[in-house]
């Protein structure tokens, strides 16, 4: 029986989706400025040089993914033929979310607006912080404003670890963030705190609470450290990670895919951090993945350490050793498997901030035994059900629309 295997390139988009002015992203480009830059000489440096160099993504048609996207073809990512089936594809959720974007590829849009915090100081309701203060037995949080999460520790780690009170902190993303020293505070005790955060915050639609444990004695050595774990809501439709676990399908999730879908049908879990270890959970899950399963890693790195922190030369080495070791994975792949390689939504480190984007993304879909094929445009959804059709499931089609407005936040 055939098995399937999805993997989520956090953040890889390859230029503005067809609503990206709405999101003030008309014009972001990941892929095309990542390339943009290597060709200038802007990603030059220790380990690196020169034109973006993925071959084997190449290969699979990431360039001509992005001609479908934009209309051009970066420069390094020219192919006279691609050995897979690409395409690219819209997302029809609302806001440009991670949750959202990973629901969708495996359920059906997500037709409800997230909650969101003004860029205030303070940013969160006063009654929410009180009544978590209180519950939490602490005095009071840190921050309460929208922060770059490595310049918000740096700012107030020691005036944590003097007073005890968390750090708080959120983006232009739907999201809750508590930074916390591992070892000072307490790893565990963080954890209670988004839990119970993520109580508290569920009249008020907010798609994830995520925990940021840090180490180190000062602004100067200060780290996040890999515990990092997300609290989602979770997906308001069945997902086809559902669908397969309800059908006693063998389901291995790597990565933060768990966290994302509230670790509903997510069968066997495989904890990693960073991109490599992550790799090395995709291989060792597809060594052991059953007839008929399905597989769904999300790498990290993409996004978290050079998308957010606008760092181009390191998201281009980042692709690079992905790509090195894309040819680990094929060679497990049996002649009905399907590979497929997409992204959640974009974030250009040469655009502005240090939010996402709202982005295309492409589609690559490899199977030994298929002839390569133009995808052309797709939805996000369609992703999904080209999965499910594969190990011959049927997925529930359709969006999915909470009950009720969401709260508003004070402006």
């Amino acid at each position: 029986m055939p098995r399937a295997m999805l993997l989520v390139l956090d953040s890889v988009g390859i230029g503005g989706a067809p609503d990206a002015e709405r999101y003030g992203d008309a014009g972001a480009n990941t892929v095309g400025h990542i390339a943009e830059a290597c060709r200038e000489g802007r990603c030059d440096a220790a380990g690196r040089r020169g034109q973006l160099n993925v071959p084997n993504l190449t290969r699979l048609g990431l360039g001509k993914a992005c001609k479908l996207a934009t209309g051009f073809t970066p420069t390094g990512l020219d192919a006279p033929e691609a050995f897979g089936r690409y395409g690219c594809a819209s997302e029809s959720s609302y806001g440009k979310d991670t949750p959202s974007g990973h629901w969708e590829l495996l359920g059906g849009p997500v037709l409800f607006d997230w909650g969101y915090f003004p860029r205030t100081i303070p940013c969160f309701p006063d009654e929410l912080i009180a009544e978590f203060s209180r519950r939490a037995g602490i005095s009071g949080v840190l921050g309460n404003c929208h922060a770059s999460g490595t310049e918000i520790i740096a700012q107030l780690g020691e005036r944590h670890l003097r007073t005890g009170q968390p750090i708080c902190y959120t983006s232009a993303d739907s999201v809750f963030q508590i930074a916390a020293h591992e070892e000072a505070f307490g790893l565990d005790r963080l954890y209670d705190l988004c839990t119970l955060a993520r109580e508290l915050l569920h009249p008020y639609r907010v798609g994830r609470v995520i925990a940021r444990p840090f180490t180190g004695a000062t602004p100067a050595d200060f780290t996040r450290t890999g515990n990092r774990r997300d609290y989602s809501l979770p997906p308001p439709m069945p997902t086809l990670l559902d669908q397969a676990s309800e059908e006693n399908r063998d389901v291995a999730t790597i990565g933060k895919i768990a966290d994302i879908f509230a670790h509903s049908g997510t069968g066997r879990v495989f904890k990693a951090h960073g991109n490599d270890e992550i790799f090395d959970r995709t291989l060792e899950a597809t060594q052991s993945l059953a007839d008929g399963g399905l597989l769904v890693a999300n790498f990290i790195d993409f996004d978290s350490l050079y998308g957010h922190r606008r760092d181009v030369t390191g998201y281009a080495a980042a692709l690079e050793r992905f790509d090195r070791r894309l040819p680990e994975l094929l060679a497990l792949l049996n002649r009905n498997d399907l590979l497929v390689l997409t992204a959640d939504h974009g974030c250009d480190p040469t655009w502005y901030g240090t939010d996402h984007t709202r982005e295309q993304v492409p589609v690559l879909m490899f199977s030994p035994g298929c002839e390569p094929a133009s995808l052309e445009r797709l939805g996000f959804s369609e992703v999904g059900h080209a999965l499910a059709a594969h190990i011959g499931l049927s997925m529930v089609r359709g969006g999915a629309q909470l009950q009720g407005a969401p709260r508003t936040f004070p402006t």
